[in-house]
């Protein structure tokens, strides 16, 4: 019996994929847990439309990330703090402190997507980078002036 994985079945296949199934464990196991459905022309017409829908988004996302990428790597962020002497911050400037200033300037970025190699605690001129995308990746350059 052929039939669609709705989900990805271990030893089976990945969701979307057309496999060959014995009878007996297509409608005992696999149909009641909705894990498949049966192979029909219509099913299989409603699979490649949901297929090319999902490369469409992820054709769209890419061209997103892209153009953020460009804004993020003209972007410089400047960033006050209070300071000793030599420059040492009396605190450090985190990943939420450089996405706030990023919000301020148009650009919305999540803090978690921001990679700090370490909390920045002397002032100075650093490279972070931001992951745009799972595929793509920015260079933001921040600036840390004493106040």
């Amino acid at each position: 019996m052929k039939v669609i994985l709705n989900k990805d079945v271990k030893d089976l296949g990945k969701r979307g994929q057309v496999v060959e199934v014995s009878e007996g464990y297509a409608r005992n196991f696999l149909l009641p847990r909705g894990l498949v459905s049966i192979a029909t022309e219509g099913a299989a017409r409603g699979l490649e439309q949901e297929k090319t829908a999902q490369l469409r988004k992820k054709e769209r996302e890419q061209k997103e990330a892209q153009s953020l990428v460009s804004r993020l790597n003209a972007a410089t962020v400047k960033i006050t703090a209070k300071a000793g002497e030599h420059g040492r911050l009396f605190g450090a400037v985190t990943a939420h402190d450089i996405a706030n200033q990023l919000a301020s300037q148009g650009l919305q970025v999540d803090k978690r997507r921001l990679e700090v190699p370490s909390p920045i605690k002397v002032a100075g001129t650093y490279k972070v980078t931001v992951r745009v995308h799972p595929e793509t990746t920015a260079t933001l350059t921040v600036h840390v002036v004493p106040e």
